[in-house]
């Protein structure tokens, strides 16, 4: 009998800049997902990768001088680019598309043809309103305050021959899967999609454009290319072989799961089953849209403007660090606020003061104690393993009661047992309902009560009399390691390099690892070998780390930035006539002087060769001492209104060339041969 099999997606991200911490999020979300289905044991294929076509592409692409291709490369393969951040933070995705990719574009060309054979894609005309950074078409009704109802920015006018999607044609269909189905999640989406696009009248989608070239064309009339939604939405069933021989894997994988966020919930909640019913292909089985991260009031995408670096966050902190963050504290399908501080008392408090403290106490007793292997005899009793049998079919709770003053141990043992046995289900059922977070919660519930454990057997004061209580000590001491066995399979989708170490340290082997094992107690050998190892979570001193990581991404989001900036030319024309009124002139400094009480104005004496002196105030301290500038010769417009500057009247404006390196704004005065006589005018 064959392996279930399991297919799952990130959104495929568009590289117009670098990724950041939202892309990472949804990233390690995915990730996490297809470990768990792996470590059941079913056959999974996971893809991401990257939507490279567009009009924003080909503007950025021209504004850096380059081509379209040579521009997505570095982000997509360069340095500290998609493939590297993927690797950094230890994502387990089976393939990699990118858009650009020969067969995708092959197998678009071909979708496109059938649809328009079928009468799904038609000519016609596009008039509306358009949002190049979103690539988006708006109707009017659509727009909030006169702006893209998902970016906020503003939109332009558009007309161009176009190509056209029946998107109308399934609109009652639409409707029926979201409302009448769990097709899109969380549910909460639904309301937001039926209400705002299928109820006021689903139109028809542009899906060709014939104003920009960087696109797949249409094979059969070329001036056209397609539009980026049937060109990015196709990429989960082109990965899969669907209209190429590249692979073939597409009727052993799709339907599959689709993760996206929520800004592209429309897109793949609509557009996408449209397309495969067009298509007459099977539909996703689910849509599941997650929240945003969000910081100071905005997307996680910006900070005060500064995008929020994952590389520094994981290489301050720690990968696994991180992606337990992300999985721990931001529920699926609901906004969540980012802060570093979060991210600190995170690791400090489930990291280092319950999972680091529980792995680290009870090691470091084992080896004390027993020098690093506990005594033959000392596992699970049959009670114990048949107490767990009856917990994970149901069929039994521990409760602690006393007699007086005095728990019996042995109850002890039962609940920690019990708690440990039930662990699997409850885990597996919100992994299963796309709630890794709770799933997280239920894990360090069994880890906290494993440390509530120490404390109530106290091993420290059992071990004062061994002759008496070694056996006692030595079976406590298993307990803990076989509850932090089982919390170590189920945290390893999560965070997956620190539980490889976790299991070197507490001496399970792989069939100690196993999903199968997860909810059975007396699995690891009762005398595997211990041992002290590296501190995985070290408690962070939240005042240096935040200061250190200010530092950090301040110098990485100066990295990041272009080596020469420049501003871009203005639009608006000038006609000639107007330009004519400007008087630029030859002027020779005769004096400079900084302006008391002014970081930036130096105040300038200069000849301009009228016989009398002009004085003119320039913003330029920062980039000149004024003695260096005495005897140049410099150009200025000498007929602007006088303006007083700190008690001083300026005369005119020196003119200088600005641009930015690395971000710095850089100010170089325009000077000229001194053989040109003062007063000499600029034509």
């Amino acid at each position: 009998m064959g392996k279930d099999t399991f297919y799952i997606t990130t959104p495929i991200y568009y590289p117009s800049d670098k990724l950041h911490i939202g892309h990472t999020y949804c990233t390690v979300a995915a990730d996490t997902l297809a470990r768990y289905h792996r470590l059941k044991g079913e056959d999974v294929m996971f893809l991401t990768g990257t939507d490279e076509h567009g009009q924003k592409i080909e503007q950025k692409a021209e504004a850096a001088g380059i081509t379209p291709k040579e521009f997505v490369d570095r982000i997509v393969e360069g340095p500290r680019g998609v493939r590297d951040l993927w690797k950094l933070m230890n994502i387990s995705n089976d393939r990699f598309i990118r858009t650009t990719d020969d067969y995708h574009v092959s197998a678009v060309q071909k979708i496109f043809r059938k649809m328009y054979d079928k009468g799904d894609i038609y000519k016609g005309t596009y008039k509306g309103k358009y949002c190049t950074p979103c690539e988006s078409f708006w109707t009017e009704s659509q727009l909030k305050d006169g702006c893209c109802p998902d970016c906020g920015r503003p939109v332009v006018d558009a007309e161009e021959e176009a190509y056209f999607f029946r998107l109308s044609k399934y609109a009652d269909r639409i409707r029926d899967l979201l409302v009448n189905t769990d097709f899109l999640q969380p549910r909460s989406r639904v309301n937001e999609m039926v209400k705002n696009f299928i109820d006021p009248g689903l139109e028809d989608l542009c899906v060709s454009r014939t104003s920009f070239t960087w696109g797949i064309p249409v094979d059969f009339d070329r001036k056209h290319v397609v539009y980026v939604w049937l060109d990015a939405l196709t990429n989960y069933i082109t990965a899969l072989g669907y209209e190429n021989d590249r692979y073939d894997e597409y009727h052993k994988y799709w339907p599959g799961i689709n993760i996206v966020g929520k800004e592209i919930v429309r897109f793949h909640s609509i557009i996408w089953p449209a397309m495969l019913m067009s298509l007459g292909e099977p539909l996703p089985k689910h849509v599941f849209g997650h929240g945003w991260l969000l910081l100071d009031g905005g997307k996680m995408s910006k900070s005060k403007g500064n995008v929020v670096d994952p590389y520094v966050l994981a290489e301050k902190f720690g990968v696994d660090a991180l992606r337990f963050f992300l999985m721990r504290t931001f529920p699926f399908g609901s906004d969540g606020n980012f802060s570093n501080e979060l991210l600190i008392q995170t690791i400090n408090t489930d990291l280092a003061n319950d999972l680091g403290n529980l792995l680290s106490r009870t090691t470091a007793m084992v080896n004390k104690y027993f020098g690093g292997s506990l005594p033959a005899g000392c596992g699970a009793t049959a009670d114990e393993q048949q107490l767990a049998d009856m917990v994970r079919t149901g069929s039994a709770t521990v409760v602690l009661s006393s007699n007086g003053d005095e728990v019996d141990p042995v109850l002890y043992d039962a609940q920690l047992v019990s708690e440990a046995a039930s662990l699997k289900n409850t885990y597996a059922h919100e992994m299963d309902t796309f709630a890794p977070h709770n799933a997280l919660s239920a894990v360090f519930k069994v880890i906290q009560r494993a440390n509530k454990y120490i404390d109530e057997n106290a091993p420290w004061a059992l071990a004062k009399d061994m002759e008496a209580n070694g056996a006692r000590l030595a079976h406590v001491l298993y307990n803990l390691l076989e509850a932090t066995r089982i919390c170590g399979i189920l945290l390893t989708p999560f965070i997956p390099e620190s539980m490889e170490k976790l299991f070197v340290q507490i001496g399970a082997g792989k069939d100690a690892q196993t999903w199968d094992s997860a909810d059975l107690w007396g699995v690891l050998p009762e005398t595997a070998a211990v041992v002290k190892g590296e501190n995985l979570f070290p408690r962070v001193d939240a005042a240096k780390a935040l200061e250190e990581l200010e530092i950090a991404e301040a110098e990485a989001r100066k990295t990041a930035l272009p080596a020469v900036e420049t501003e871009p030319q203005l639009t608006e024309k000038v006609d000639f006539d107007t330009f004519c009124k400007s008087d630029f002139r030859v002027v020779k400094v005769k004096a400079c002087e900084a302006v008391k009480k002014s970081e930036k104005l130096l105040r300038f004496t200069l000849d301009d060769g009228t016989g009398t002196d002009r004085q003119i105030l320039s913003g330029i301290h920062k980039f000149y001492e004024p003695e260096e500038l005495v005897g140049k010769t410099l150009a200025a417009i000498v007929n602007l209104p006088p303006r007083k500057m700190m008690g001083f009247e300026s005369n005119g404006m020196l003119l200088s060339a600005v641009h930015k390196e690395k971000g710095e704004e850089k100010l170089n005065l325009i000077m000229l041969d001194d053989k040109i006589p003062a007063g000499s005018k600029l034509c």
